[in-house]
Formats: C-alpha cells, sequence, structure tokens
C-alpha cells in the first residue's frame, strides 16, 4: 500500500501515574467542541459494522460504558485506554510495523539508517574519551530492526571497542513485541525473570553482546549510557487544550448522548488542573498539546547524563512549539479517525521539541531540532548509498536502494517531517574550564549528524 507522508512504528510505553481521572459533568453542561479545532467525522460504530472497522468493537462499549458512567475523559486518557488497554489497546493486540501492518519506520525501510545511528554513538564515544563502559538504552524498540542494524556496526568495529564493556538494555512493556525483539536479536535464546536483577529478561545477541529487557526506565541500572528514542514520544499520551473567550479549556472525548456508542470532543466548562498546569502564561496559539510523560521521561534521561555521562539521541517527526493540532490515526498506512474504531488503528501526535528543551531544565545541553535529510546527509549517507550501490549485483537491489533513499531524504516524504533532538552533557559542547587560559584547551570536535561528519 502507498506509504503516508510522515510513517511512524509501534511504540509501547509505560502509563505515568498521577493521571488526570475523568470528569464527572452532568451532559447538560457539556460545551460542544468550538470551531478552531477541525471535528473529527463521526465515530459510529453500529452492530455489523465491526468487521468493516477492523474489530469486534470491544474498546469502544468498553469506553462509552466508562463515558456514560463517569463523564467525559481527557485525550490522554483516551490514548491510554485505545493503545495499552489490557485486553483490547492496539499495541496489545495489533500495534502492526511493516508493509503488512498499519504503518512503517525508517528502520524497516533501509538498514543504512540503523548503521549510521550506530556510527553516530561510536562517534560520540570517541569523542567523549572512550569510556570503558557502553550501555546502550533504546525505549520503545519495536521489532528490534535499528538495534539489530547498531549492533552490526559495533561488529564491524570490534577493534575500536575492544576495550570497552558493551551492553544492550530495551525498555519495552509489551510482552508481544519483547518477543519479537528476542528472536530478531537472540535468535530466541532468552532467559525470562532473571533473579537478582531488575530486568524481566535477559539474553545474548547473535554478535556476542548481552541484552536485557526491562518495564520502566527507571529499572535500567546507572551508568554510563546512550539513549535511544526512536518514533518513541509521538505515541505518549497527550492533552489538548483549546483558547476560548472565557479563557483556555481542555479539549476531551466524550459520548455523543443522542447517538449512542459515538464519539465525539467537547470542551471543559471550566479550567481543568491540566488547563492551570500546562499552559504557559506567554502561550500565542490558540491550540495547543502538551505530553507531560514526555517531560517526565526528558527530566529522567538528562538527571541520568548529567550524572553518569553519555548522551541521547531522539529522533520523531515534531516542531519547535509552532504547530497546533497534529493528533491523528494510521491504519492500514492510511489516515484514520482517531475517535473512529478505538483499538484498531495507531493514535499519535508531533513531538514539541521546544518542550523537551524546556523539560530538559539545563541539566544538558540541547541540539537540534535538525531536519532527518540533513542529519543522514552530514552522518555520510551520501557516501554509503554509493558504497551500497557499487556492491550490489542485480538491478532490482538497486532500484530497491534507491527508493529507500528517497523514502528517507525525500522533504515530502521522511526529509522533512522527521527530526532529530539530541541531549549532551554540557562538557561536550563547552569546556568546564574555557575561562582558565581558554588557549590551552584543544577545540571540542564537532557533534556528527548536527555538523558535518568529518570523514577520516
Amino acid at each position: 500500500p502507498p506509504l503516508p507522508w510522515c510513517c511512524r512504528s509501534v511504540r509501547s510505553w509505560r502509563a505515568a501515574g498521577g493521571r488526570l481521572g475523568p470528569l464527572s459533568l452532568p451532559l447538560s453542561r457539556r460545551a460542544p467542541l468550538s470551531a478552531p479545532l477541525p471535528a473529527a467525522p463521526p465515530a459510529r460504530l453500529r452492530s455489523g459494522q465491526a468487521e468493516a472497522a477492523g474489530g469486534d468493537g470491544a474498546m469502544l462499549r468498553h469506553l462509552a460504558r466508562k463515558l456514560r458512567a463517569s463523564g467525559p475523559v481527557t485525550v490522554a486518557e483516551y490514548m491510554r485506554e485505545a493503545l495499552t488497554n489490557p485486553g483490547q489497546g492496539y499495541y496489545t493486540r495489533r500495534g502492526g510495523v511493516g508493509e503488512s501492518g498499519d504503518f512503517i519506520t525508517s528502520p524497516e525501510i533501509s538498514q543504512v539508517f540503523g548503521e549510521l545511528i550506530g556510527i553516530w554513538y561510536i562517534s560520540e564515544w570517541m569523542a567523549m574519551g572512550k569510556p570503558s563502559t557502553f550501555q546502550l538504552v533504546e525505549l520503545g524498540p519495536g521489532r528490534g530492526t535499528l538495534t539489530e542494524d547498531i549492533l552490526r556496526v559495533f561488529k564491524q568495529l570490534t577493534s575500536v571497542l575492544s576495550k570497552c564493556d558493551v551492553s544492550v538494555h530495551l525498555v519495552e512493556v509489551s510482552p508481544k513485541l519483547s518477543e519479537i525483539q528476542a528472536v530478531m536479536l537472540t535468535g530466541g535464546k532468552v532467559q525470562p525473570n532473571p533473579e537478582d536483577e531488575s530486568a524481566y529478561m535477559k539474553g545474548i545477541s547473535k554478535t556476542g553482546i548481552p541484552i536485557f529487557w526491562y518495564r520502566d526506565i527507571q529499572d535500567v541500572p546507572p551508568g554510563y549510557s546512550f539513549y535511544l528514542a526512536h518514533e518513541f514520544f509521538d505515541a505518549l499520551p497527550i492533552h489538548k487544550f483549546q483558547r476560548t473567550e472565557k479563557g483556555w479549556r481542555e479539549v476531551l472525548v466524550d459520548i455523543d448522548p443522542e447517538v449512542p456508542d459515538q464519539l465525539r470532543f467537547v470542551l471543559s466548562p471550566s479550567r481543568t488542573p491540566a488547563t492551570q498546569n500546562f499552559i504557559q502564561p506567554e502561550e500565542t496559539r490558540d491550540h495547543v498539546e502538551v505530553c507531560p510523560e514526555a517531560g517526565v521521561i526528558v527530566q529522567r534521561l538528562a538527571s541520568r547524563i548529567e550524572k553518569d555521562g553519555g548522551a541521547a539521541l531522539v529522533a520523531d517527526y515534531g516542531h519547535d512549539g509552532t504547530k497546533t493540532d497534529t493528533f491523528r490515526g494510521f491504519r492500514n498506512h492510511k489516515l484514520h479517525d482517531v475517535l473512529s474504531a478505538p483499538g484498531t488503528a495507531d493514535l499519535t501526535a508531533d513531538v514539541d521539541f521546544s518542550y523537551l528543551r524546556k523539560m530538559a531544565q539545563g541539566k544538558t545541553a540541547t541540539l537540534g531540532p535538525i531536519k532527518q535529510r540533513e542529519f543522514l546527509k552530514n552522518m555520510g549517507i551520501d557516501l554509503r548509498l554509493q558504497v551500497l550501490l557499487q556492491n550490489s549485483g542485480d538491478t532490482a537491489t538497486r532500484e530497491q536502494l534507491l527508493r529507500s533513499y528517497d523514502m528517507l531524504m525525500n522533504p515530502e516524504k521522511m526529509g522533512d517531517c522527521f527530526n532529530f533532538f539530541a541531549l549532551l552533557p554540557h562538557h561536550r559542547l563547552v569546556h568546564p574550564d574555557k575561562k582558565d587560559k581558554p588557549e590551552s584547551k584543544s577545540p571540542l570536535p564537532p557533534v556528527a549528524g548536527f555538523n558535518e561528519l568529518l570523514l577520516k
């Protein structure tokens, strides 16, 4: 099927504590959504339509009962239910990545993508003085394709990493996906529930590197680590807010009282706790999406990097605090109404990189966001493509290489809608004692990807 202009991957995540509960409001007080937010088509599922909607309608019935009993819920709560409900959630039951699924990702399109990410980590490890420990931590690793490509690079550069203790740590809450990752990375040779460890599963990669699985980033052991979040933050639950004549109001999801089993967006009749906590006084947009869970995770990453060293690389589609309504669904490689047949489609929203930068709270330096095509070009994708083309022996392989390159780099496909963003220790960019005898300090090496990679 034709791919959408922006593609994304299976992403599983842990629901953060302290979520807002449903708002109990009389039906007569639920204000309809005002005009500035594009209205979604009716999300109706009648008897006999379940099969056409791609499921048995159990999630919609579950939500309808919940909404009738306790009133509308936040968009964040709706996303949690639709994506990670243990019985009917999208990631639990479906979660299709690849050409036969609902969406496809950069690592699935070309091995070059993962290889260049692996080069980025090696480059930063060398720039930081080649520490003796190298923990690669991936958040929401999907099928494990990206990690596999990175490990292939590590294998090819064994001589460079020979004196370094390398290990892989995957943060994955989905049992289904962790099984797929285990087969991909270890051939299925894993040990479940290791004793005296925070990991729930461990194994050895096909290249001989230890791999551990965790349900939360806080379970990953402290230490010098490089973090990877590829299409991870975009699937975390968002709160949506609308500016009105009476001030900011939160967008909620409710059942239509006049149409059974049909969902609709409504506005909260007054300010909610989320409105008071997440809307900045200087905000100029009329519609805002905020992902508090992304902020919490970035705070944890920044604290770990500040304390133990390392870096974090985030690759996702998003903006720098400029976009408004980006909440959308994907099913069968096509855009899907977010309120229709919940549990059968992937739900996602653009990442606000300005929010991630703010939530780092100055504990680390930040770079980006930079467009994917710029990052990959700086990493030497053109040179790598030429090498692969020269080594390919048939026309079909060459055509596939060119198609995948176009998908990754074309501004109208993935080249401009995906961005790279990094968290780095301050001393990586500025010498700690630059004020004292700055002339005695050698210049710091540029950060690969965000500057042109120096090929020696």
